[in-house]
């Protein structure tokens, strides 16, 4: 899922990694899988969109491939007990904007994945990662994240037929059906077992939702469209993966495209966004720090968030990152990497269920978009609105981003207009040379998107 804020329970500094029995990461990695699962069915759903291409089965064994091999590689690598699958938001990006409304065929598309993963690698691995990470604005980064809640929420309503199109106003109502009704069910199911009476983590500290609660929202809606004969059940229940399909299908060359470079910056840079986002607020959350203050292996688990993003290019799928959703397993006693090859090993028998995720409706799906960006547009309450140089570029990143369906109009926009407004009213002292540059880099890339 994209960044989101996430309060700093305990400082309770660790020096050493804590070593809890294996029993006890045994269950925090189970913990941590269910509370990811979702991304198994949600994932090929939103990239097999009709006008794609892309065959569900194919992105559904990419989906699983990610998730298992990146997440082994996390605790095998940066001896971290995170989590790794496709990024909520970035799969809407490689879908909506990249390939439906910039008409990129998906091979491309791919391509362009496994060049954001490379680009992606040459920050982690330099010190360039700490310069981009202290040149972008804190609102910029928190107007991205409600930004793209506010897409996922769109998708979402589309997808439960609240939304639908109007000739004369863009969109509008759409027809309430079965679809709208049973979203909404599994809306009151999802956010029902997340509120329920406190289930305490392992520190005593932070309550954690169910970790079957968006699956639960799906199962019920895919259940009872079962049952109401809107949709048909699987003729097998199991099949073996689909290797043929998208696996390896992605196009290097034809990505290499100047008017693809903003597509490719854009993954990066969400990529970092989300990546040093999950890392800092869920390693502070749970104490998983140095004793300095930093989270534990930073630049380690960045490398794998990188692996993970071309890794998901190679496999057929869109940029994969490290989950917030983690901390559910890291509450349930999670502090080594042993917790995270767990949840890896849970990934692997997914592999065999395309039949069974191919007969959920993609309205079972839109509950699960609407929470999630419920989750991520909350960031926007951190942002100072009321300062009009640093209000108005995010409000710019936030609106454009589910108006346009492009991440990368808002956020280029947004680096462009925070540098000009603090220039207008005489604040360039306040601006720091990455972030000119980013500016910079930023017309650039507007002026090539634009002059296609």
């Amino acid at each position: 899922m994209g960044p989101q804020p996430l309060c700093i329970i305990r400082a309770g500094l660790m020096t050493e990694p804590d070593r809890p029995p294996l029993t006890t990461e045994i269950i925090a990695g189970v913990t941590t899988f269910f509370t990811m699962a979702y991304i198994v069915i949600v994932n090929p759903t939103i990239l097999s969109s009709a006008g794609t291409g892309m065959p569900f089965s194919g992105v559904l064994t990419a989906t699983v491939l990610v998730c298992s091999t990146m997440t082994l590689l996390m605790g095998l690598y940066a001896k971290l007990p995170f989590g790794v699958a496709p990024g909520m938001g970035l799969n809407a990006f490689f879908t909506y904007t990249i390939v439906l409304q910039g008409g990129v065929p998906w091979p491309v598309a791919l391509g362009i994945v496994f060049w954001a993963g490379v680009l992606f690698l040459v920050v982690s691995a330099t010190n360039l990662r700490e310069a981009i990470a202290m040149a972008i604005p804190e609102s910029l980064r928190l107007a991205t994240s409600a930004g793209i809640g506010l897409l996922l929420t769109f998708i979402g309503l589309q997808n439960a037929g609240f939304v639908a199109d109007n000739p004369a106003t863009l969109v509008g109502m759409g027809r309430i059906d079965h679809r709208g009704l049973l979203t909404v069910g599994a809306i009151v199911i999802i956010v029902f077992l997340n509120h329920r009476p406190p289930r305490r983590g392992g520190d005593g500290d932070a309550a954690i939702g169910h970790p079957l609660a968006y699956l639960a929202g799906i199962f019920f809606v895919t259940a009872v469209a079962w049952i109401g004969g809107w949709v048909t059940p699987p003729a097998s229940w199991v099949s073996t993966p689909d290797f043929s399909s998208v696996f390896f299908k992605l196009d290097v060359l034809g990505a290499l495209q100047l008017s693809l470079l903003p597509a490719i910056v854009t993954i990066t840079m969400t990529d970092l966004f989300d990546s040093l986002s999950t890392f800092i607020g869920v390693s502070q959350a749970a104490g998983l720090v140095d004793a300095d203050g930093r989270p534990r292996n930073l630049r380690r688990g960045l490398v794998v968030d990188a692996f993970a993003t071309f890794g998901a290019g190679l496999f057929g799928s869109s940029s994969g990152t490290a989950y917030v959703e983690s901390i559910a397993g890291i509450r349930a006693g999670g502090r080594t990497g042993r917790t995270a090859i767990v949840t890896a090993l849970c990934f692997l028998p997914c592999l065999f269920i395309a039949p069974l995720a191919a007969a959920v409706p993609p309205y079972a799906t839109a509950a699960v978009l609407i929470v999630v960006g419920v989750s991520m547009f909350q960031t926007v309450a951190r942002v100072p609105f009321d300062k009009a140089a640093v209000g108005i570029p995010a409000f710019a990143t936030l609106i454009l981003i589910p108006l346009t369906f492009s991440i990368t109009q808002g956020i280029l926009w947004g680096f462009v207009l925070h540098v000009a407004l603090h220039a207008a009213t005489g604040r360039t002292r306040e601006l720091n040379r990455g972030l000119i540059a980013l500016a910079a880099v930023s017309v650039a890339l507007l002026v090539l998107e634009h002059s296609r």
